[in-house]
């Protein structure tokens, strides 16, 4: 008798929510002795890359809704991982950027993020990761 064939394997939903899992565990092992979540690294990361982003600006860039990006907000400036500023020319809105905290772990921080990367391609040659992005962006 033969083993039946795993149902999964021509599922791309299935393999790509796995392939996820696998990520996502890979960076939050390392993120979380700094108490940072996988979101709130991303939100850092974006602001190292244009600081001063509105609350808006930042979630169209990085995807997320309003609501789950406003209490990611919050938990960061009561972390001291985030400073909130009044823009200058409209009152009402406020920028985003990295705190001294942050600014003084970016390194630490982006190797940690990196090294989760690694492990996770360590079995792609160049080629496939090359290819494994495109192909991760075309679906976005």
């Amino acid at each position: 008798m033969t083993a039946p064939e795993d149902p999964h394997k021509d599922c791309y939903v299935f393999l790509l929510a796995k392939a996820y899992q696998r990520g996502h565990g890979l960076v939050q092992r390392r993120l979380r002795p700094y108490g940072l979540t996988n979101i709130q690294y991303l939100v850092l990361e974006a602001l190292w890359h244009r600081e001063g982003l509105t609350a808006v600006e930042l979630g169209q860039m990085l995807l997320i809704d309003k609501a789950t990006l406003s209490g990611v907000l919050d938990r960061m400036v009561e972390g001291d991982w985030l400073v909130r500023e009044r823009d200058e020319r409209d009152r009402r809105m406020f920028r985003l950027f990295p705190s001294d905290k942050a600014n003084g772990l970016r390194e630490t921080l982006v190797a940690e993020r990196k090294a989760a990367n690694e492990e996770l391609l360590e079995r792609f040659t160049l080629e496939e990761r090359v290819l494994l992005r495109r192909l991760l962006m075309d679906m976005m």
